[in-house]
């Protein structure tokens, strides 16, 4: 039978404090992106590319980011860098004028691809894990068990321009990622691919940090185990309920929102866009 192993001291014998071996993500390489995506194409859905067809006007009210598709994939000729392939889901709002009618909601996706590579240092273990998936092969595949893992930290993106054009002057202009059903599902009605009569685009400024992680195994030290001091209830065993204007009373008076802003102060995002 195998020994245990057992957590060491790394310090003097005077010392209370000792070693503790812990699992965790160390950051090899990351980096910092600030995109201006022009020109985006915006694949609006069957009911409000049928009101773009015939609208006077249209401003775009704000982007929103829906989701983050990341393929890892090792540089052929260096085996310590990784080609990290990230594609971003715009869900775009818009209000579109018909005639003399108040201002109707149009709804579409947008998608933007970029290409970083990062040093993800090299590792010939290959790392499988036990987690149980019923119907599949558990854990992970033999050709992803030794590549690291990347993150993507990313803002809501600011819509910096829009633009109409007709479908007759939009040549060339063709789907360049496959949409997952996923992301289709979010929409009520099916997306407008090809065809109508004009064609809606967009420039969008984006924020966005990359990094890749490795999976490590560390020894640090200890001083104590944390043990919450909060009491999640009182002691009689309920949960009473915070009297409102007791809560009210400790939140601040907000004077800076009482005061009108310079036209070069930054405006804060579109409450509008957060739709239920």
């Amino acid at each position: 039978m195998s020994e245990q192993n057992t957590d060491t001291l790394r310090w003097g014998t005077g010392d209370p404090r000792q070693t503790m071996s812990i699992h965790t993500r160390k950051i090899t390489d990351s980096c910092r992106d600030k995109d201006c995506i022009e020109d985006l194409r915006v694949y609006l859905t069957c009911g409000s590319q049928q009101l773009l067809d015939s609208a006077a006007n249209v401003r775009v009210r704000c982007a929103e980011l829906l989701n983050t598709y990341i393929d890892v994939e090792p540089v052929a000729f260096d085996r310590n860098h990784y080609c990290i392939d990230i594609t971003f889901y715009y869900r775009i709002l818009a209000d579109a004028v018909v005639g003399s009618c108040r201002p109707t909601t149009l709804y579409g996706l947008s998608v933007f691809s970029k290409r970083a590579v990062l040093c993800g240092e090299d590792s010939r273990a290959h790392i499988f894990r036990s987690d149980t998936r019923l119907g599949e092969p558990d854990g992970i595949t033999r050709a992803y068990a030794n590549r690291p893992t990347a993150v993507v930290e990313v803002l809501d993106p600011m819509v910096l321009s829009s633009k109409i054009r007709d479908a007759a002057d939009c040549t060339g202009d063709t789907v360049t990622a496959q949409i997952p059903s996923g992301i289709c599902s979010l929409y009520d009605e099916e997306l407008v691919l090809s065809g109508g009569q004009r064609r809606l685009f967009v420039t969008l400024g984006q924020f966005s940090l990359v990094r890749l992680e490795r999976d490590v195994q560390l020894v640090i030290p200890v001083l104590d185990y944390s043990i919450p001091t909060k009491e999640c209830c009182d002691s009689t065993g309920g949960c009473a309920a915070e009297d409102p204007c007791e809560m009210f009373s400790r939140i601040p008076f907000p004077a800076q929102q009482f005061s009108p802003r310079s036209c070069d102060e930054k405006q804060e995002r579109d409450e509008s866009c957060q739709t239920s």
